[in-house]
């Protein structure tokens, strides 16, 4: 913040912007590149089940629907928790992408009711949160 009470350009407001702002930012972001996968595989998926006609054009809507609302979903569970956990322990570390990372995975996951897809996807989503984190803050 400058002396005069403006932001610079480039600074990190993540720090004062509310945690729910910060999730339907990354909601909307990452919904549209789940859609914009789901417009890119879903017709490849339709030809391979020789879907044709109306068939076709319902299975390539619900699966871009599909694709777009589960990167939603993820997306939204790990900002909002690590946005919560960075508030709660007052440090920005690896720590809170992980736990957010894991509780995303988990979340997403468990409408398989299987633990061992869960535990499976808490680990990937944590992994990749992690990653994420140190190439942003490096």
């Amino acid at each position: 913040m400058m002396g005069d009470g403006r932001w610079e350009m480039g600074e990190d407001l993540s720090d004062v912007t509310p945690c729910t702002s910060l999730a339907v930012d990354s909601v909307i972001r990452l919904g549209t590149a789940g859609a914009l996968w789901g417009v890119c595989r879903a017709p490849y998926e339709a030809r391979k089940r020789d879907l044709t006609g109306i068939a076709r054009a319902s299975y390539v809507g619900k699966s871009i629907g599909k694709y777009g609302f589960q990167c939603g979903l993820i997306a939204g569970i790990l900002n909002t928790t690590q946005c919560g956990l960075k508030r709660y322990r007052r440090k920005n570390d690896w720590v809170n992408a992980m736990i957010a990372g894991a509780v995303a995975g988990a979340a997403v996951a468990a409408g398989s009711r299987s633990r061992t897809k869960m535990i499976e996807m808490a680990g990937l989503v944590s992994a990749f949160s992690v990653a994420a984190h140190y190439f942003k803050s490096s």
